[in-house]
């Protein structure tokens, strides 16, 4: 159980320092939901399955699908900059 539990955390380490790092949002969305499913994992193997179920709908599915959805809407949908500016 410590081996899953280790590697459990460093998939939500690489995956959180992924989300700062990737220049593309709907990418980095993508990784905050990679982050709550590792931490419903981690609930899960705690013995913990109510807590697991709700970070599992709520952070990975619910959130994700709400800054994704948001993202569309401001028009960054793509990448990190707005049409027709640059960094």
């Amino acid at each position: 159980m410590t081996v899953l539990v280790a590697i459990s955390v460093a998939v939500m380490l690489i995956a959180a320092i992924m989300a700062v790092a990737l220049r593309n949002w709907l990418a980095a969305v993508a990784a905050l939901s990679v982050v709550s499913l590792a931490l419903s994992f981690l609930f899960a193997l705690l013995r913990a399955p109510d807590v697991a179920l709700a970070e599992a709908a709520v952070g990975a599915g619910l959130s994700g699908v709400l800054l994704a959805l948001t993202l569309r809407r401001i028009g960054l949908w793509g990448g990190r900059e707005k049409k027709g500016e640059k960094e």
